[in-house]
């Protein structure tokens, strides 16, 4: 594998194919995040009843959690056409226009990245989302005159990693926001039990569960995965994934137990053996590591946060006990203090 590419990040247009045909297309299919699924059943059956379009839906979380599976999921479920187009892609208000205007009533506009719009993008989105009109200008100078251009009722469906960037104006007009979580153990495997089925791959419960532990609680990170364990199972072990074919491969992939990749390890250990366990700051980390800020803040953070492996302060970046003691690196005094102390809130 080459150094610039990751186990936990897209790396190829026929795997988002496979993404794609393994996606679930209806609402009782999607396996965990059952608070929102449940919130949405009844958005969507509060909408059909009134034989209205949904409200205007934010997703915020990690990377590969299910939020443009979502956002189809809607647009199947009220039985309407979705429009994809991301932040980046919108670089100017006309460009926005024109897509506006070719929706038809109901439709769900699915805008990935959306913390990333221009800001002369996102005052024209406004009245579109909150009136369902659009401000157009015609002419320049004292001759210059507005004109509002009515839209159909349509969705918008948000999705960012980055809620803190979506400016307060926009993420007001959103009547329904929603946190994507890691999903558990239970529910990787089912969803890796469902993705081999669907794959006609041979396999063992414990090798399902292997990879489910290793998949970082992200879906399209275990998807990912289970699709390397198949090659390695196909070259090298009859086509059959066990617990011992799924280890292998995995070992293979540099993908430890908890799921953290070589460059999840680099992270944590630059922090640790560079600079002492912290704070350092994000840029430094990159710059140290050879990747960008946003890769690490996005993908990395997320994942070692959520293991307790490192803690963000207002200095930086600090590695904490537990992720000195799973590079199995010598845990400095005034760690094993900090180690010592009770927890006066628990």
């Amino acid at each position: 594998m080459e150094q610039n590419q990751r186990m936990v990040t897209p790396n190829a247009k026929g795997d988002d194919r496979l993404d794609q045909a393994l996606r679930p297309k209806r609402l009782k299919d999607i396996i965990g995040q059952d608070q929102i699924t449940e919130n949405l059943d009844i958005l969507l059956k509060a909408a059909q009843a009134r034989k209205e379009p949904i409200d205007h839906v934010l997703f915020y979380g990690p990377p590969g959690l299910g939020k443009t599976t979502l956002a189809h999921v809607l647009a199947n479920e009220m039985k309407v056409n979705i429009r994809v187009t991301a932040g980046p892609a919108v670089e100017r208000a006309g460009d926005l226009a024109a897509i506006l205007t070719n929706l038809k009533g109901g439709d769900i506009l699915f805008i990935d990245e959306i913390h990333r719009l221009g800001r002369a993008v996102e005052e024209v989105l406004y009245p579109a989302m909150e009136d369902f009109a659009l401000d157009i200008v015609i002419g320049k100078g004292p001759a210059a005159r507005s004109v509002r251009l009515k839209l159909p009722h349509f969705t918008v469906v948000g999705a960012t990693t980055r809620l803190a960037l979506v400016t307060a104006p926009l993420r007001a007009r959103f009547g329904a926001v929603y946190r994507m979580n890691y999903y558990g153990e239970d529910a990787m495997a089912h969803i890796l039990r469902r993705a081999a089925t669907l794959l006609e791959v041979s396999f063992e419960e414990n090798g399902i569960v292997e990879i489910a532990r290793r998949g970082r609680g992200t879906p399209r990170i275990g998807l990912r995965l289970l699709r390397r364990v198949r090659d390695y199972a196909q070259v090298r072990a009859e086509g059959v994934i066990t617990q011992a074919v799924a280890c292998d491969a995995l070992d293979l992939l540099e993908v430890d137990p908890l799921g953290l990749d070589d460059v999840d390890r680099r992270v944590l250990s630059t922090i640790i053996e560079k600079y002492s366990g912290g704070p350092v700051g994000l840029n430094t980390i990159a710059a140290s590591i050879g990747e960008e800020p946003d890769t690490i803040m996005d993908v990395v953070e997320p994942y070692l946060l959520q293991l307790g492996f490192l803690d963000r302060t207002p200095q930086g970046r600090v590695a904490t006990v537990n992720g000195y003691e799973h590079l199995k690196l010598p845990i400095p005094d005034d760690k094993q203090q900090q180690k010592q102390q009770p927890n006066l809130f628990e």
